[in-house]
């Protein structure tokens, strides 16, 4: 029902400008379209914006949040955009366009500041946020064994739900700033007590706003690595199918 609703009110929305791959009439040759959208948007910039398949609409992107407005910079709307082909297939245009970007955005991600299980030759890599005080972070973190035996390679990054200044954000920086971050996350997982320090340079906070840039919202939550998705736990082998029919599925 929302999907068709999304598609009706697309197909009446007035579209001002002309293709998106062409300056509006009015728009100087040679001057950037983007400029002037952007300019109509707080806190928006050119290079957030890129034409999409339907005439008089852009794509804005800030993280993974993508929204659209319109050629002319005065009307942007939410929702997600369906691409409907001759096959009846419907393919969700915004939800592979977050997938892209959550996919760019892991590659920045400097693994000597992550927590690795598994080695690096894995066939998959599946960058887990995860949070020490969640009880099926600690399910999925007793089968460490059984996902990195079937070819699955977990890398934590830090995301206490609670935020910032609480018990668990706090228990997350002396995990991260351990000389041994694996075995201190074992023995933190199960609740029991650290002895440490909170250290300057820790990752937690870069991690927990990367998290909520590109979409998480509770833990764990693990991202795929086409950059898709899925909150809450999944057992050892469920993944490895996933990760198999995603594979396949490209």
């Amino acid at each position: 029902m929302k999907r068709t609703l999304y598609l009706l009110l697309l197909a009446l929305l007035p579209l001002s400008g002309t293709a998106l791959d062409h300056p509006p009439a009015s728009q100087p040759v040679g001057v950037d379209p983007r400029a002037g959208i952007a300019a109509h948007i707080p806190g928006a910039h050119p290079e957030n914006l890129r034409p999409t398949a339907v005439p008089g609409i852009w794509e804005l992107t800030r993280g993974a949040e993508v929204t659209y407005v319109t050629a002319d910079g005065k009307y942007m709307f939410g929702g997600d955009l369906y691409k409907v082909a001759s096959s009846g297939a419907m393919p969700n245009l915004s939800e592979a366009r977050r997938r892209e970007v959550r996919a760019h955005t892991l590659e920045s991600l400097d693994e000597s500041d992550m927590i690795v299980f598994g080695p690096k030759d894995a066939r998959y890599t599946v960058t887990v946020f995860t949070d020490v005080d969640c009880q099926w972070c600690r399910r999925l973190h007793s089968q460490i064994p059984d996902y990195n035996r079937l070819g699955v390679r977990l890398r934590y990054a830090a995301w206490p739900r609670s935020g910032p200044a609480s018990d668990s954000w706090i228990r997350a920086q002396v995990v991260w700033c351990a000389p041994d971050r694996g075995d201190a996350f074992s023995r933190a997982q199960p609740g029991q007590m650290l002895k440490g320090s909170v250290c300057n340079a820790n990752p937690v906070q870069r991690q927990w706003k990367l998290g909520k840039d590109i979409g998480v919202r509770g833990t764990p939550s693990l991202v795929m690595p086409d950059g898709e998705i899925v909150n809450g736990y999944m057992q050892p082998k469920d993944l490895l199918k996933h990760l198999q029919r995603a594979t396949a599925a490209r």
